[in-house]
């Protein structure tokens, strides 16, 4: 049994980002390590390959955790389906993939990103329902090791996990019961990704009405920004966490520029971030990461740079962030520079369990990803040849490396914690307190 749930852009002029493609029994993923010079679609057709593409970087999403395929089996039909709930967005047209009688996969189209949930195959074997959430769990705990930093990938599997152990089953034989675990299952799927698009439309609202009251930002003055890594379409559901401030921004006539740092070493900031600002049409300007002290000293004053605005992997109860490698020393330059520190961040990505960033586990990668290096081939007159790649190296292979995903920036370098319920600021103690934002989940 086969359970997909997907988002792709209606838009035919958005074509080219579609992050997933799918055809009856197949699917392929977008090789987001090969952008923007080439679009080249992986095959997927299990949960370890699916682990491969989360892990490797192939497809992304640390604020958005629900893109995990699972396994690929057979062939579907495809059929209109009504819409889950009135509350369901107008841009969402959901369709269904049916085997047999039985539905068995989801997909919904809407104007942000190719999205895909979960694949999952029941296993033929499983004859009680406690089999069936056995297999569910084994293969979402399977997934979750692909980014332990990520809490939000935690916290969408704990709740998947949930959902499966709520299906009412009371009176219903094993064929129905089954049915009814999966139902819930992909019910619970399905709103955690409505809901994040929701969610960062509300981030970039949030964001540009806090920078805004923050300089008195207008037309006439508009405020120049700095972002790191990619936190837009490429790795949410749609507008973004902190692009998505960006965004929200131009929109309202207040930006004058925006800065995207390269984001070495898998140069996320150069490969898709400049890739979303050239295509909305953004003004924008790439740096490398070193760069950053010198612009900030150089044209803070003429640029108007107001604030560096970044996502967030986890930030735990006292506000610590931990981020994309090299964040961190960017709140240290902009705390020296008189320049604002922003962190944009879903409340799904608060950890109020973890008191500190001590208590978070940063995931190390292979140092190849120093070492060498992938892209396009450019000839010699200049001109990129985007059907040849080559792999270089740019380092000696036997100098010894470390290679961090991540790095924790302190909250006392931190301005303000925006999320989908609001800004955070720090209180008179110089702590963050997101009791307002999080009073469900808060105790002292």
């Amino acid at each position: 049994m086969i359970y997909f749930i997907g988002f792709t852009r209606q838009r035919d002029a958005m074509a080219t980002l579609q992050a997933i493609k799918y055809s009856r029994g197949k699917l392929l993923v977008l090789d987001q390590l090969r952008l923007p010079h080439e679009h080249h679609y992986d095959e997927v057709s299990t949960a370890e390959e699916a682990f491969d593409c989360i892990r490797s970087m192939r497809v992304r999403g640390e604020s958005s955790p629900t893109k995990s395929p699972n396994r690929v089996i057979s062939s579907l039909t495809k059929s209109q389906v009504p819409r889950p709930s009135p509350l369901w967005p107008p841009s969402l047209t959901p369709l269904s993939f049916t085997m047999g009688s039985a539905v068995r996969a989801v997909w919904l189209p809407t104007e942000g990103r190719s999205w895909f949930l979960m694949w999952l195959t029941c296993p033929p074997a499983a004859t009680t329902p406690e089999e069936t959430i056995a297999y569910i769990e084994s293969r979402l705990d399977f997934l979750k090791d692909s980014r332990p930093t990520a809490v939000d990938l935690s916290n969408a599997i704990a709740l998947l996990k949930l959902a499966a152990r709520a299906a009412k089953l009371e009176g219903l034989a094993h064929p129905e019961a089954k049915e009814a675990i999966l139902s819930s299952y992909i019910e619970a799927a399905e709103k955690i990704l409505a809901q994040d698009l929701e969610n960062n439309t509300s981030i970039g609202s949030h964001g540009a009405a806090w920078l805004q009251q923050q300089y008195n930002a207008s037309a006439s003055r508009p405020l120049s920004v700095l972002t790191h890594c990619n936190t837009g379409s490429l790795a949410t559901s749609g507008h973004g966490t902190a692009l998505g401030i960006i965004r929200t921004l131009h929109a309202q006539g207040l930006l004058k520029h925006a800065y995207c740092t390269e984001t070495r070493p898998y140069n996320q900031g150069s490969r898709l971030t400049s890739f979303e600002l050239v295509f909305e049409g953004i003004p924008s300007t790439l740096v490398t990461d070193s760069m950053a002290a010198a612009l900030f000293h150089l044209h803070r004053e003429r640029m108007n740079i107001g604030a560096v605005i970044v996502g967030a992997d986890r930030v735990v109860r006292n506000g610590d962030t931990a981020n994309k490698i090299g964040t961190y020393a960017l709140a240290v330059l902009a705390r020296h520079h008189g320049v604002k520190f922003v962190v944009a961040a879903p409340t799904t990505s608060i950890d109020l369990e973890t008191e500190s960033g001590e208590g978070i586990k940063i995931e190390e990668r292979k140092a190849e990803e120093l070492t060498q290096i992938s892209g396009a081939v450019v000839n010699p007159d200049g001109s990129v040849d985007t059907s040849r790649t080559a792999r270089v190296a740019i380092a000696d292979q036997r100098i010894g490396v470390w290679n961090p995903a991540f790095d924790v920036t302190p909250h006392a370098l931190i301005d303000a914690i925006v999320t989908e319920r609001g800004t955070v600021v720090k209180g008179a103690d110089g702590k963050f307190d997101f009791s307002q934002v999080l009073p469900e989940r808060w105790r002292w």
